[in-house]
This record gives C-alpha cells, structure tokens and sequence, in this order.
C-alpha cells in the first residue's frame, strides 16, 4: 500500500487547510484587491507592498513572526486567550491564520489585475441603466472579472498545499492536528523511508503539473485579427 494511515491524514489535513484558506481569501481580499485597483490614496503603494512580502521573505521568517505575535506575549495571542479562544500556535486555526498571509499575494494579485482589465466604460455603462454601485459589483464587476477568481482560488488552493516552511514553524508536527503533506514528505525523509516519501513527493509533482495545465487551459485566448 503506497500510503499509509498516517500519510492519508496528512493529505485530508492538507486538502482541507487549502480549502478553507481559499475560500477565506476570495472573502476576504476582493474588497482589497477592489481597493488595489480603483484607489488613487498613497496608501496604495505601501499596502501593495505589504501584500507582496510573502513572496520575497521567506517562509520561516513569516512563521517566526507569526509564531511571537500569536505567542502568549504577541497581541494577537493575548487577545485571543482574552476571548477565551486560547493560543493559535500549533492549532488547526492557527495553521488558517499563516495559511492566510503566506498565500495572500496569489489571491490578491490576480483579482486586482482582473479589476484593472475590467476598465470604467462597463460600470459607467451600467451606471447611465441606474445601477447603484453595489448593483454594478456584484452585477458587472464580479462576472466579467470570473478569470481572475478562478486564477486566484486555483493559485491559493495549490500554494497553501505546498506550504513547508511557515506551518512547520507556526504549527509543528503534530498528526492529525497540524503534520500537513510538506510535513509528513520530511518525516519521511528523516526516517529514511524513501519509498514513502516518493509516492508523496511523486504526488505533489503531479499536483503542481495539474494545476500549471489547469492555469493553461483556463486562461482567455486571444483571438487572431
């Protein structure tokens, strides 16, 4: 048998880390990434940045950095133990939390640039119909702007299933609670067990090529003249 017990709660603790970090970040970053495209504040330059980061620091330093802020010492950990939620670190939801900001940019980025493409003429021509502006979001702003949300959900969906270093730093290595498949593949490792660690190496392999083709395929066409 290529996985075992153990293998198997890695891949459903993997499969639903990444799901539920999708999902959050669709909520949570089109008004922000709405915000990226439209707004003329000199905020913009900075936030843009701050979203960016994840994608030049590495991962470790963005786990260690969660890990002292949910810590019992960090703000967030004392606000936390205050509502009574207790500590996130080596928590499910804690993983969420890292989940979050380490795979921000590839939510973001592609639903700020499906926002840009849209242009104004579409919302102005809805807004001459009478449309109000939550009427010409979610009526003419969402569906036009479908690629980049497929973008983002494909894109979050397969790094957050590639995440090593910051839930290995914010989560640890616990089965069943936080051991995600990057995990388990280096358990593996250590141990020795080279076979194990193929099939679950060979699968993320797979994975990656899934969803690169995925991309491929979903992305618009351009038309010859």
């Amino acid at each position: 048998m290529p996985f075992s017990p153990d293998d198997w709660a890695a891949i459903r603790l993997t499969l639903e880390l990444a799901a539920t970090t999708t999902v959050l970040l669709l909520l949570l970053c089109t008004p922000l990434a709405w915000w990226l495209a439209h707004t003329r504040s000199r905020w913009r330059g900075p936030v843009g940045a701050v979203v960016a980061l994840p994608l030049v620091l590495p991962p470790t330093v963005i786990g260690f950095y969660l890990l002292v802020t949910m810590g019992p010492n960090g703000p967030i950990g004392h606000l936390t133990q205050s509502l009574g939620l207790g500590r996130l670190p080596f928590t499910f939801p804690g993983l969420v939390v890292g989940s979050l900001v380490y795979s921000l940019p590839f939510a973001v980025q592609p639903l700020q640039r499906a926002f840009e493409a849209l242009g104004t003429r579409p919302l102005e021509a809805a807004a001459t119909l009478g449309a109000g502006p939550l009427d010409r979001f979610f009526t003419v702003a969402l569906p036009l702007a479908r690629p980049g949300f497929i973008t983002a959900a494909v894109l979050a969906f397969a790094h957050t299933v590639g995440e090593f270093g910051v839930v290995l730093m914010l989560g640890g290595n616990i089965p069943g609670v936080t051991r995600v498949v990057s995990v388990q593949i280096y358990d593996h490792v250590e141990a020795m067990e080279y076979a194990q660690a193929h099939w679950l190496a060979g699968g993320m392999v797979a994975f990656s090529f899934i969803v690169l083709m995925a991309l491929h395929w979903l992305q618009p066409r351009s038309r010859p003249l």
